[in-house]
């Protein structure tokens, strides 16, 4: 099975910048769609941004403009790209990858921390 391993979290002050990871251990083009969720403490796990073959969707109205994703199908890796970090966007980030042939599967990476705070 197709594992998913995100990377790039880390402590960082609000107003600054990280750009987390999510590579496939196989084919990107497994995934009918993949997306980025997170999780802050005490919280549920809220969809951030997803995207099929077709369409890049930000979900959550607090990081519009300042959060974007994309996907590099050569690498077999998607990012999600954070600018102007806020205190609020602290969370656990998760990749996850939906499979529907020849079943219905989801995929999840096993998150990575982002922390803003000074």
């Amino acid at each position: 099975q197709v594992q998913l391993v995100e990377s790039g979290g880390g402590l960082v002050q609000p107003g600054g910048s990280l750009r987390l990871s999510c590579a496939t251990s196989g084919s990107i083009f497994s995934f009918n769609e993949m997306g980025w969720y997170r999780q802050a403490p005490g919280k549920e796990r809220e969809l951030v941004a997803s995207f099929t073959w077709r369409a890049l969707t930000i979900h959550v109205d607090s990081v519009k403009g300042r959060f974007t994703a994309s996907r590099d199908n050569a690498k077999n890796t998607i990012y999600l790209q954070m600018n102007s970090l806020k205190p609020e966007d602290t969370a656990v980030y998760y990749c996850k990858g939906v499979v529907t042939i020849p079943r219905y599967i989801e995929v999840w990476g096993q998150g990575t921390l982002v922390n803003v705070s000074s």
